[in-house]
C-alpha cells in the first residue's frame, strides 16, 4: 500500500517558526547546542594487517577512560570528544585524541576506513576485555554474544557518530509559540526531537550519496556468504554505483531478529515499548546457542536484543545514563537530551575522520529537520524510509536513480536539490547568528555533488584505485600511513600530554575501584541485569 502520509510542509510554518526563534531574546541559543563526536578505528600493524596486541596500556582503561574505549575488538579503538558548543571545537578535540594515540601506540596505525582490512579467521578476531569487574565482564559476555548473532568480521565494520543537541533555551522558546500545548517542558523536548528523528528517517538518504564513502571491500569480509557484489581486483569486491557498502544490506540489517525490529518513531512511549519486548523476549535461535557453554557464558540472555544498544539505526535518541542505568529507563525518566546520528562512515581523505565542511553541512540539516513540520510515520512511511535509504546506498550514483516520496516516483536529484533548497534558510539564519558564512559555504561546496556524482567521495575512492591500480587494502592503507605521520608530526604541547597521562591514570585506578567494590558473583550480578524491566506504569 502506498504511503499516503503528508510530508510535503507547509513552507510558511517551517521559515515563520525559524524567524521567530532566530529574533526572540534566545535567538543565539540556535547555534549554542552541543556537538559530540566518536570515531571508531580499527588498530592495525604498518604493514595493514589486524593488530593482535591488547589495547595499550598507555591509553588507560577501555572500561572507565572518558574519552579513549574499545568498540566491538580489543583492536577497535573509539575516541570520543567531549560535548562542545562549536563544532570547530570538536574536531580539535577529535584531532588531539588522535595525536595522543599515536604517540603512544608504537608503530601501529589506525585504519580510517569503515571498511576493515583483511581480518584474520573470525575466532582469531580478538574480543574486547574490560577486566574482572562483573560490568567489565558483562561487556565482554556481550561481545561473544554479538559474535555468535552476527560474527566477528561484521563487527569490525568502523563508522563515525555525531551527537548533536538544541541548547534548552530553544525548547523553552519554541514551546512558547504553542500556547496550547499541555506538555511538560521534557515532554515538550522528546516530542520534537522525534520530529527530527522522522524528518532524518525520511531523508538521511541524503548523507548517504554526500558522505558515503565505502562503495569497496576486502573480498575476504563476505567470504562464504552470498553477495551481489562485483569483482575489482583479486582482492577486492565492490558496486560501481554504490556509496555505503558499510551502510548496505551486508551489514546488521541481513540478520532476521534485526531486519524483523521497526520500531515506533511516533513518540518516546511507542519507541519504549518495541525496544522494551526486544530486550525481554526469546528468540529461538538464539534459544538454540544457549548463554553458556562449558561453564563459560556466551551470551547474556537469549533474547532478540541482549541490551538495548544491540538495537542497529541510523539515528538514535539518547539520555546520558546515570552508572549503572539501562538507556531505556534513562529515557522513560528524564526524556531524549541529543540525538546521535550512526549512519556516517569514516571519511579516509580526512585525518580525523570527518571535516568541519561536513559538520557544518550536518549542524544546518539537523536543525532544519528539527524545524521541518514532521507528520507521523506509519509503517508503510517506514518501509518506504528504509528502501530509500538502501537504495543510495548501493547505487546513489547510478544515473537517473529513482526513490519514491509518499508512494511516488521522485528522481535522486530533483528530491536532493528541494533539500538544499530547504535547508538554506537554516544555514542562513546561522551563519547570520554567528558573524560568518561557513554554513552556507558548505551548502554551496556540496551542492554541485547532486548534477555531477563523480564529485561524490564513493566516486572519488573508485577513481584513486582505479587510477594508482590499487586493491581496497592499498588503498586504505596509504592514506591511513599518510594520516599517521600527519598526527606524529604534531605532538601534544607538554601541558596536554601531561592531562592525558593523568586520564589514562586515573582511568586505572578507577577500573581497578570498580572491581574492589564487587560483592556478587557474577552470575548474581547477569541474574539481576536479566530480571530489569522497564517501569512503565506512568506511561
Amino acid at each position: 500500500m502506498a504511503n499516503t502520509n503528508p510530508v510535503h510542509s507547509n513552507a510558511a510554518s517551517y521559515e515563520r517558526r525559524l524567524v521567530v526563534l532566530a529574533s526572540g531574546p534566545h535567538a543565539g541559543a540556535l547555534r549554542q547546542g552541543l556537538r559530540g563526536i566518536e570515531k571508531e578505528s580499527l588498530r592495525v600493524t604498518p604493514e595493514g594487517k589486524l593488530a593482535m596486541t591488547p589495547h595499550p596500556r598507555s591509553f588507560g582503561s577501555a572500561l572507565t577512560h572518558p574519552f579513549i574505549t574499545t568498540d566491538y575488538s580489543e583492536a577497535l579503538v573509539e575516541l570520543i570528544t567531549p560535548a562542545e558548543t562549536h563544532v570547530a571545537k570538536t574536531l580539535e578535540r577529535l584531532d588531539m585524541l588522535h595525536r595522543f594515540a599515536f604517540a603512544n601506540m608504537g608503530d601501529e596505525l589506525l585504519w580510517n576506513d569503515s571498511m576493515p582490512n583483511s581480518l584474520p579467521p573470525e575466532d582469531q578476531i580478538p574480543l574486547g576485555r574490560y577486566g574482572t569487574s562483573n560490568i567489565g565482564k558483562l561487556k565482554h559476555v556481550y561481545r561473544r554474544g554479538l559474535a555468535l548473532r552476527y560474527g566477528r568480521t561484521m563487527q569490525c565494520i568502523a563508522g563515525i557518530h555525531y551527537n548533536y543537541s538544541l541548547h534548552d533555551d530553544v525548547w523553552r522558546a519554541w514551546q512558547t509559540l504553542d500556547p496550547t500545548s499541555k506538555l511538560s517542558a521534557q515532554d515538550f523536548q522528546s516530542a520534537r526531537y522525534f520530529a527530527l528523528v522522522r524528518n532524518f528517517r525520511r531523508t538521511s538518504w541524503l548523507l548517504m550519496y554526500l558522505f558515503g564513502t565505502s562503495p569497496a571491500l576486502n573480498k575476504r569480509f563476505v567470504e562464504g556468504k552470498p553477495h551481489a557484489l562485483d569483482t575489482f581486483d583479486a582482492d577486492t569486491f565492490y558496486l560501481p554505483h554504490a556509496t555505503s557498502l558499510r551502510m548496505s544490506d551486508l551489514g546488521y540489517t541481513n540478520n532476521p531478529a534485526q531486519s524483523a525490529l521497526l520500531p515506533s518513531y511516533d513518540d518516546l512511549n511507542a519507541y519504549l515499548d518495541v525496544l522494551a519486548k526486544a530486550v525481554s523476549q526469546p528468540y529461538a535461535p538464539y534459544e538454540a546457542i544457549g548463554t553458556q557453554r562449558d561453564g563459560e557464558w556466551v551470551q547474556i540472555n537469549t533474547n532478540v536484543l541482549q541490551i538495548e544498544n544491540e538495537f542497529y539505526s541510523t539515528i538514535r535518541p539518547k539520555r546520558v545514563t546515570h552508572s549503572g542505568e539501562r538507556p531505556l529507563h534513562a529515557l522513560a525518566e528524564r526524556g531524549v537530551q541529543y540525538i546521535e546520528v550512526r549512519c556516517l562512515d569514516i571519511d579516509p581523505f580526512e585525518p580525523t575522520g570527518i571535516s568541519l565542511q561536513t559538520s557544518h553541512f550536518l549542524d544546518a540539516y539537523l536543525l532544519y529537520c528539527a524545524l521541518e513540520d514532521s507528520p507521523l510515520l506509519p509503517h508503510d512511511a517506514s518501509i518506504e524510509a528504509n528502501g530509500n535509504f538502501s537504495a543510495v546506498a548501493k547505487e546513489g550514483r547510478k544515473p537517473g536513480l529513482m526513490l519514491t516520496r509518499e508512494g511516488q516516483p521522485i528522481s535522486l536529484a530533483q528530491w536532493a536539490q528541494e533539500l538544499f533548497d530547504a535547508i538554506a534558510p537554516v544555514a542562513k539564519t546561522i551563519d547570520a547568528l554567528a558573524g560568518n558564512d561557513d554554513h552556507m559555504c558548505a551548502l554551496d561546496a556540496l551542492r554541485p555533488r547532486i548534477g555531477d556524482a563523480s564529485l561524490t567521495p564513493s566516486a572519488r575512492v573508485l577513481q584513486i584505485m582505479r587510477d594508482q591500480q590499487q586493491s581496497f587494502d592499498d588503498f586504505a592503507l596509504d592514506l591511513s600511513c599518510r594520516h599517521a605521520e600527519h598526527f606524529r608530526q604534531r605532538p601534544l604541547s607538554a601541558d596536554e600530554a601531561q592531562e592525558m597521562e593523568r586520564l589514562a591514570q586515573q582511568s586505572i585506578a578507577d577500573q581497578a575501584a570498580v572491581e574492589r567494590a564487587d560483592t556478587e558473583s557474577f552470575d548474581a550480578f547477569v541474574a539481576a541485569y536479566r530480571d530489569y524491566k522497564l517501569d512503565r506504569a506512568d506511561a
